[in-house]
């Protein structure tokens, strides 16, 4: 998945929040248009100013995994998670928090799987 995202993302194909959404719809197969629904969520401009890749991964799993994958990105991402925050900080281009969503996202897919068995 992170690297499909970052290929989507560095293509120009669409925004971060819609490069993760790729990367999962494509591992998954699922039919949900979840990449047009985050067109205007990326350069800042998801809700509340998070990093649109994380917010994608916000919009695909459930609230409490959310979090612990949120608190994951925010250590990778130099404690922040607000776009604006960590371009200032210059911790992670947008490119690598697309990667690191993709793939802290890939691992909690990869983990349910596991539990399912």
């Amino acid at each position: 998945m992170k690297k499909y995202a970052s290929e989507y993302y560095t293509g120009g194909k669409g925004n971060c929040a819609q490069a993760v959404a790729a990367a999962w719809q494509r591992k998954t197969v699922s039919k949900d248009s979840l990449i047009d629904q985050l067109a205007g969520c990326g350069h800042g401009k998801a809700p509340e100013g998070v990093c649109g890749a994380l917010h994608a991964v916000n919009c695909i799993i459930d609230k409490e995994a959310a979090e612990k994958i949120a608190a994951q990105f925010s250590q990778a991402a130099g404690g922040h998670k607000v776009c604006r925050d960590i371009r200032s900080a210059r911790v992670l281009k947008c490119s690598q928090c697309v990667e690191v969503a993709a793939d802290l996202l890939e691992k909690h897919l990869d983990s349910q799987k596991t539990e399912k068995v």
